[in-house]
C-alpha cells in the first residue's frame, strides 16, 4: 500500500462540463493548491485548506460513484508530486482519465493513457508569462489544448498560438469565453469569421448550477 498522501478540497459527482467528454457523468478529485492566480480564476476556493488523504482513500472514493470518467483537476494539480500516481493507479484501474492542468508545470511524467487538457494562459489571465511552451512537445493527438478568452486581444494571441505551433495539428484545440467577461456569441462570430480549426465550447456546468462548488 502506497504510502502517499493528496491534500484534497472535494471528490464529487457531476456531468463533464467541457472538453472532448462534455456530458458525460464524472467522477472529479479537486486537489488543493495552485501556484498561479489567473485574474479570472473560478476555484479560488481551491487554493488553500483541503483535506490530507492517503491515495486508497482517494481511489475508494472515486469508486464508489460508479463511473468511468475521472477527472483530477484543482488548483493545479500537478503542483502535488503524488497526483502523477494517483493518475497512473486510476488509469491502471480502468477509468477513462484526464487531467486538467495550467501551461505552466511540467506534464512529461503524465502517465501516457491519461488524456491532459492544457490551458494556455492568455494575456488577460494575468500569468501568460509562466506557460511552459515546451509542454506542447509531449501532447499526443488525444489531448487537449485550451485557451480562456477574455477579450479580443486574448482571441488573436490565442489565434497567433494556434497557427505558430500548428496546434490543431497535435491535438483537439479548445477556445473557451471568460463567464461574464465575454459573451459567448462574440467569441463563435469570430471563430467563423476566421474559419479557426479549434472548438467552441461553454461551461456546461455553470449554466446548470452556476458557481456551486463540488458541482
Amino acid at each position: 500500500m502506497t504510502l502517499e498522501s493528496l491534500r484534497v478540497t472535494e471528490i464529487f459527482l457531476s456531468l463533464q462540463g467541457e472538453s472532448r467528454t462534455v456530458g458525460w457523468p464524472t467522477a472529479f478529485v479537486r486537489l488543493t493548491g495552485c501556484p498561479l492566480r489567473c485574474s479570472y480564476c473560478d476555484t479560488a476556493y481551491a487554493f488553500h485548506g483541503g483535506m490530507r488523504l492517503d491515495m486508497e482513500t482517494v481511489l475508494q472514493q472515486v469508486k464508489e460513484y460508479g463511473v468511468k470518467h475521472v477527472t483530477v483537476t484543482g488548483g493545479e494539480p500537478l503542483a502535488q508530486p503524488p497526483c502523477l500516481e494517483l493518475l497512473q493507479r486510476l488509469a491502471d484501474q480502468g477509468y477513462e482519465v484526464s487531467v486538467e492542468t495550467s501551461g505552466a508545470l511540467d506534464v512529461s511524467g503524465v502517465d501516457p493513457r491519461v488524456t491532459k487538457i492544457l490551458d494556455l494562459k492568455t494575456p488577460a489571465s494575468g500569468e501568460m508569462e509562466r506557460n511552459r511552451y515546451d509542454n506542447l512537445e509531449y501532447l499526443s493527438p488525444k489531448d487537449q489544448v485550451k485557451f480562456v478568452i477574455a477579450n479580443a486581444g486574448d482571441y488573436q494571441w490565442s489565434r497567433e498560438m494556434v497557427s505558430r505551433y500548428r496546434l490543431a495539428d497535435r491535438c483537439d484545440v479548445l477556445f473557451s469565453p471568460v463567464s461574464g467577461l465575454l459573451p459567448p456569441r462574440d467569441l463563435a462570430d469570430w471563430i467563423l469569421r476566421d474559419r479557426l480549426p479549434v472548438r467552441f465550447q461553454i461551461q456546461m456546468h455553470k449554466l446548470l448550477w452556476g458557481d456551486e462548488p463540488g458541482r
